[in-house]
């Protein structure tokens, strides 16, 4: 299924001083009203580590499931989950027992996407009632936040990413604003893949804005499998300004098989495992290690 690092809880705009009443007995007016994306950048140097994994909580996948936990439970990083979290139907019921008892260990380190398994459920209400304040934390399922210098916006994409959209509103004013060196979306369904969940081609939309915009990274899941595509456009044309997506929804649910080798598609794994990114102020490098410790693709790049 398709996703464009380790940190605090998404931060929220500064409300600002409160300006002094006319009388100086009334009460200050109310503060403004926080936006959900990030404060003005201020670089920092440090680097940041993110795990990225979806396509988890399948109850007959348990011993998939409970192995793949066991890998992120030995590795430090902000965890982020990339959608199709509790299988099939995505109730908070099927989030209690299919990825809670391997998974709920890290709710102190994760951020979640919704993916389409979500919203089987009356609208994703499962995911939103599970993960509450997380799921959603400036009152919508898409959102953003600073990991080191990089700033990652966590998108919705069973949401409208149209032009005319309120996702792509927040994207475009987000971007806009963004003072970080390095970028990187996530959401659920992959513009381009291998494998039989893809291409989704209403993520074109999007990824033209981010490309626009000079973003580095995509990382999706939604096909149960591992894949990593070189920098490319919107259009699948191989581009050193373009972005370069991860698939990876190897977090226990069964496999897929590869289709085909897509255009640009540089490493194609079927095994269960996560990726690893370690995110620097002006590059980032990349591990995608199986959930027998051996790590399958490695390598690094720099930012736009």
């Amino acid at each position: 299924m398709m996703l464009a690092v380790a940190c605090s809880d998404p931060p929220k705009a500064p409300t600002g001083p409160s300006v002094p009443s006319a009388n100086p007995t009334d009460p200050p007016p109310p503060p403004r009203p926080p936006t959900g994306g990030p404060p003005p950048f201020q670089p920092t140097g440090a680097t940041a580590t993110v795990l990225a994994v979806g396509d988890i909580g399948m109850c007959s996948e348990r011993v998939n499931v409970e192995k793949t936990a066991s890998l992120v439970a030995g590795m430090e990083g902000l965890l982020l989950l990339v959608g199709d979290l509790a299988y099939m139907r995505g109730t908070f019921q099927e989030f209690k027992d299919c990825f809670e008892p391997a998974w709920g260990r890290f709710r102190n380190r994760w951020r979640p996407v919704p993916g389409n398994h979500e919203y089987e459920s009356n609208r994703a209400s499962g995911y939103l009632q599970y993960f509450g304040a997380a799921a959603e934390p400036a009152g919508r399922t898409y959102y953003s936040f600073r990991a080191g210098d990089w700033l990652i916006l966590m998108l919705d994409s069973n949401d409208s990413v149209t032009p005319a959209s309120d996702q792509y509103a927040f994207v475009t004013s987000t971007l806009a604003a963004n003072g970080n060196p390095c970028t990187m979306a996530v959401w659920h369904h992959p513009l381009f893949s291998s494998g039989q969940n893809g291409p989704n081609s209403f993520m074109r939309d999007i990824w033209r804005l981010l490309y626009d915009h000079h973003a580095d990274v995509v990382i999706t899941a939604h096909d149960h499998l591992y894949e990593r595509f070189g920098k490319q456009d919107a259009d699948g044309r191989s581009d050193a300004r373009g972005l370069r997506q991860f698939i990876v929804g190897t977090g226990g649910a069964m496999l897929y098989n590869f289709q085909r080798q897509e255009a640009n598609s540089q490493v194609r794994q079927q095994s269960h495992g996560v990726l690893r990114l370690r995110l620097h102020t002006h590059g980032y490098s990349w591990e995608f290690i199986d959930v027998n410790g051996i790590t399958l693709d490695v390598n690094s790049d720099g930012c736009h």
